[in-house]
């Protein structure tokens, strides 16, 4: 019972900071993009409950009806920035921008206006100049597959008012796209790729959307039992509840040679 008061406090203490940290890009949104904003969606972890503030991005798609200039952009990212450290913001957002006439006429991969993460941070930050925008992307079918199915309205249209059903052949596509590097970087980034593994087995299985926690408690009681720990260290690390993995670099890849075995095997 001690326990459980703390767990409880804490998690509505997360939750508050969500609420203010959501509020607070939705009005940067608003004030940037005025009349030509259609909406702005939550999907990932923090839609799909299982956000932690350690580990996971804060993953938004913006709809817009019309372009807007390079220095809005410019401007929407400088303010991210800035909510990311007043608000002491561990990973930060993962945001993009998209024209309502590209979900209308959905393609693969998809075009996007604006783009923003931790992985642009610094070159947002350093050169006035930077914008990382006008080409494709082909994450943002499976970004926009989430939101369908389990996304959260943070302004604008109803989501079902706006996006499709995902095209199956499109969304295996996009998830396989980055599951296809599995054996190149699951060393350096083994939460990451073991658990995006076990997210794209399940959808070319079933054709259903899970979060990254949810593929992994699937897959510590689905997969073979070698592959045990690999998977439970992985979740833990995720979860929070570890601070590193231990895992062997011969383990790490035959887990990811398997998997992306099987995931061709049931994709055929």
């Amino acid at each position: 019972m001690l326990n459980w008061i703390p767990d409880l406090y804490i998690r509505e203490l997360l939750l508050l900071n969500e609420k203010t940290v959501l509020d607070s890009v939705t009005r940067v949104l608003k004030e940037e993009l005025t009349n030509a904003l259609v909406g702005i969606y939550l999907h990932g972890s923090m839609a799909m409950g299982c956000f932690h503030p350690n580990q996971s991005d804060i993953d938004i798609l913006v709809v817009s009806r019309e372009k807007r200039t390079a220095d809005t952009y410019r401007r929407i990212a400088k303010k991210l920035m800035h909510i990311e450290d007043e608000m002491h913001i561990t990973k930060g957002f993962e945001l993009s921008i998209v024209l309502e006439s590209t979900i209308v006429n959905m393609a693969y991969p998809t075009l996007f206006e604006f783009h923003y993460s931790a992985y642009h941070r610094e070159k947002y930050r350093t050169d006035e100049q930077y914008l990382c925008g006008g080409y494709e992307d082909p994450d943002l079918v499976a970004h926009m597959a989430v939101i369908y199915d389990r996304g959260i309205v943070l302004d604008g249209k109803p989501i079902k008012d706006l996006f499709q059903p995902e095209n199956r052949e499109h969304m295996i596509a996009s998830i396989t796209s980055d599951a296809s590097s599995a054996i190149e970087k699951i060393v350096e980034n083994p939460v990451y790729y073991v658990l995006s593994l076990s997210r794209v087995l399940l959808y070319v299985r079933d054709s259903v959307i899970h979060s990254k926690r949810e593929a992994g408690e699937w897959a510590l009681t689905d997969l073979p039992s070698k592959y045990t720990d690999v998977i439970s260290q992985c979740l833990a690390k995720y979860n929070g509840d570890l601070e590193n993995v231990n895992l062997s670099k011969a383990l790490l890849l035959e887990y990811a040679e398997y998997m992306l075995n099987q995931i061709q095997a049931k994709g055929d």
